[in-house]
């Protein structure tokens, strides 16, 4: 089990992209588009360093939901392979049995 203090750091994180998503996205536009003057350009990326820096999606880090480990991370199911594991040993999952040969 992962410590709580990170799992809930990682909740503030999600919290924080998810507030300035929109505004981060309109900036980025603006500062990208080359149609506009250099000044205008260059505010947007001035506006764009000032908002947190947790509220970039690249500070996210996924876990997994069941015990909060950050490594051996399945997208798809959301879980790490060691929860994986004992769900799918315990019947939990439909379809999957432990393999032997």
């Amino acid at each position: 089990m992962a410590k709580v203090s990170m799992i809930e750091r990682e909740k503030k994180r999600q919290a924080l992209v998810d507030r300035y998503a929109a505004r981060r996205k309109e900036l980025k536009a603006i500062a990208r588009n080359t149609e506009l003057p250099m000044d205008e350009r260059f505010k947007a990326q001035l506006k764009l360093a000032k908002l947190p820096r947790n509220s970039s999606a690249t500070r996210l880090h996924n876990r997994c939901e069941v015990t909060g480990r950050p490594k051996a991370y399945y997208r798809k199911l959301r879980m790490s392979r060691i929860a994986l594991r004992d769900y799918a040993s315990n019947g939990q999952i439909p379809g999957m049995v432990k393999s032997s040969w």
